[in-house]
């Protein structure tokens, strides 16, 4: 069987905001839901058999949790929304537990009664009260409180039992029970050996931010691991040290908990960030644990943490960007010198690399954001020293110490951070606002001199979908350009910096070109009216070629076409008189095609590749060569797909490959075989590809 093209390398999600969508097989793996998928943490194929059906509810069945008994039978109790909770196959003694928004957690022992119990004439004994019911069939059954655990200061969400080992030929079942607060922390309960009392055993938490806590909590089989899912639906992972008995956080994998919008390379192709409609800005990179050879991409930044739904960003340099939201403004942030630091000890790249000519001390330290702000704060070295002594002063009364700033703290990373780290310490300082637009932002771009960045907000009217183009040295609105009557869907530059691409709601692109005199204005060089339009739906998305000879338009029509001055072998705009026209055969790719890029390296046989996101998940690659004859539509092939498991299970939102070839993170020759493609879903997952582009 041939190998697969397409190789995932990463993918980034998170759990739903829901309880009990978390589970920890005894295996090892961890699965979770996500938006609608199940996440496998651990790359193992698992096979599910129905063995048994148990029939009784009149209703959906919402939750269910099973335990194997000493007798090696199991034990099956199932909960449904016909107000019933059922157990299935009781023998012997068990112990249940349940939680509730009272904070508190109860501890039942349900065993079977006797046939027939002697009446014991003894002094008086003090006993719990049995709540005694007969089962048909099956005899008489009690029901007793064994305890009432209190340490909890807010609603319990989640319980469970650490999972029963394997000891000799015997089933054990370790009286261990793990839960999971909105008050932010995780207990570990459990009786002493000497009284028989429970009590806590191990708290852990998180401390900051302004999440709600816990919805669930799961423990590996060994009992050395437990997890939690939050609020947010981040993880939240803890290991106990073998040798000094302490509970320590672990790096977990994290991503979107909404649909992702938009992602970007840096310019080196060293990380991604990507943006969504969960209001955040979250940066990836590879990394390599100590002793190991294994590279894994996380999380390290979450530079921005928006009161509105995120919709696009563009790089504009190495450590910064400018992103648009749910509102008429534009942001600009740049990178603090914590995360330039902590981002040369996790790639383990040196410093002055990094920063080239730039001086590291005129940088702030991180950011901070007032309680009831928007705007990402600078922190400088100054900043830290007078924080504490502010904060023995001032009065709790006052106004700013009951809404006080998500204050900083400068981290010394060498992996990963937490999620509480995540949240407080590791955003990026906003340099500026831009203000312009009259609607929602929707879409942003930037040359390849990283020196004008183009706007575009949704629109209904011509006069609000004119692209507006800004001055990074300055953050100046240099130039309006109007063209299309409907929300500018999205806009690419070229290679060569001296063309504008955009693609609209109003199903026709625009083509903008740069004068080569000072002050560089952009005029409009050629566009599709309503008329001369091929594409007969909205179109979703555009790309270059890395020579600037070819741009591709993909729509919902199901149409890709490639355009250009056909058999000049000129870069676009360079042929004076001549009219871009189609180059390409319409390729119908069966689909909403959502999302399109063509990958900055050509194959072996000098075609050029193209990556196609669909409105059903899927991702394809073609590959083009120019061709006389488009009649036949030979000009086009089929690659390689993403398979089920690989696709995502919504719409692509956005496809980029990395503008350097190779595997992030990875070194040496045999590299430039090899090209990765990050792509973004509605299904609020982060794709990374690789591609061997020598074998296609």
């Amino acid at each position: 069987m041939a190998a697969p093209v397409m190789d995932t390398c990463h993918v980034s999600c998170c759990a739903n905001r829901t309880p009990n969508v978390v589970s920890w097989g005894r295996g090892g793996l961890i699965a979770f839901g996500t938006c609608n998928s199940v996440a496998l943490y651990n790359p193992q194929v698992l096979i599910f058999t129905a063995c048994a059906v148990c029939l009784g509810h009149s209703g959906p069945v919402c939750a269910v949790d099973a335990l194997s008994l000493s007798s090696s039978q199991l034990l099956v109790a199932s909960a449904s929304s016909d107000s019933t909770v059922k157990l299935w196959t009781c023998n012997g003694e068990l112990w249940l537990a349940s939680c509730s928004q009272d904070c508190l957690i109860r501890v039942w022992r349900l065993f079977a009664k006797a046939a027939t119990e002697p009446v014991q004439q003894t002094d008086a004994v003090l006993k719990m009260k049995e709540n005694v019911f007969q089962v048909s069939g099956d005899g008489e059954f009690a029901v007793t409180l064994e305890t009432v655990l209190a340490g909890h200061e807010n609603w319990v969400y989640g319980i469970h039992w650490q999972p029963p080992c394997v000891k000799g030929d015997s089933v054990e079942q370790p009286l261990k029970l793990l839960s999971a607060s909105v008050d932010k922390t995780m207990i570990l309960w459990g009786p002493e050996e000497d009284s028989g009392m429970w009590v806590e055993l191990v708290r852990v938490g998180e401390v900051g931010g302004n999440t709600l806590g816990f919805y669930g909590c799961q423990m590996s089989p060994d009992g050395f691991m437990i997890l939690a899912h939050a609020f947010h639906g981040a993880l939240h992972l803890w290991h106990c040290d073998s040798n000094q008995g302490e509970w320590r956080p672990s790096v977990v994998i994290s991503g979107h908990f909404n649909a992702v919008q938009d992602l970007s390379w840096d310019p080196e192709g060293d990380f991604i960030i990507t943006v969504g409609s969960d209001q955040t800005t979250r940066l990836f990179t590879p990394w390599t644990r100590n002793g190991r050879s294994e590279i894994t991409w996380h999380e390290i930044s979450r530079p921005q943490i928006h009161g509105y739904d995120m919709q696009c960003l563009t790089m504009v340099g190495r450590f910064q960007f400018v992103s648009g939201a749910d509102e008429k403004v534009l942001r600009v942030f740049k990178a603090p010198r914590n995360f330039v630091e902590s981002f040369a000890n996790i790639s383990c790249t040196p410093l002055e690399k990094l920063l080239g000519c730039n001086d590291i001390a005129d940088l702030p330290e991180g950011a901070s954001t007032p309680a009831l702000g928007l705007s990402n704060k600078a922190v400088f070295q100054g900043d830290l020293t007078s924080q504490s002594s502010q904060q023995d002063s001032e009065d709790f009364n006052s106004l700013s110490n009951q809404y006080k700033e998500s204050y900083f703290q400068p981290l010394k990373l060498t992996e990963p951070p937490t999620e509480d780290d995540l949240l407080q310490n590791t955003l990026w300082p906003e340099v500026q606002k831009l203000y312009g637009h009259g609607f929602e932002m929707f879409c942003l771009a930037s040359d390849s001199e990283r020196t004008v960045v183009a706007s575009a907000c949704k629109a209904s009217k011509s006069e609000h979908a004119a692209i507006l183009l800004w001055s990074t040295t300055s953050w100046k609105q240099l130039q309006s350009l109007p063209c299309h009557s409907l929300t500018v869907t999205q806009m690419a530059f070229s290679p060569n910096g001296r063309l504008l691409l955009a693609v609209s709601r109003d199903r026709t692109w625009s083509l903008w070109r740069r004068d080569k005199l000072p002050p560089l204005p952009f005029s409009l060089y050629a566009n599709t009216s309503k008329d001369t339009a091929v594409h007969t739906r909205i179109i979703w998305s555009c790309d270059w070629s890395s020579d600037s000879k070819y741009f591709v338009t993909s729509s919902r029509d199901k149409k890709v076409i490639i355009w250009g001055h056909c058999g000049s072998g000129d870069s676009v705009g360079e042929c004076e008189g001549e009219s871009v026209t189609p180059c390409s055969s319409v390729l119908d790719v069966g689909d909403s095609a959502t999302a399109v890029s063509i990958c900055p390296y050509l194959c072996s046989d000098q075609s050029y590749l193209l990556a196609v996101g669909l409105e059903n998940g899927k991702i394809v690659l073609y590959k083009w060569r120019p061709s006389e004859d488009l009649s036949s539509g030979s000009d086009w092939s089929r690659c390689g797909e993403t398979d089920a498991c690989q696709s995502h299970t919504l719409t692509v939102k956005r496809l980029r490959w990395r503008p350097r070839p190779g595997r992030a993170g990875h070194g040496g020759n045999e590299e430039r075989a090899w090209v990765q493609l990050a792509s973004a879903g509605a299904d609020h997952v982060v794709k990374i590809f690789n591609i061997k582009i020598s074998a296609l």
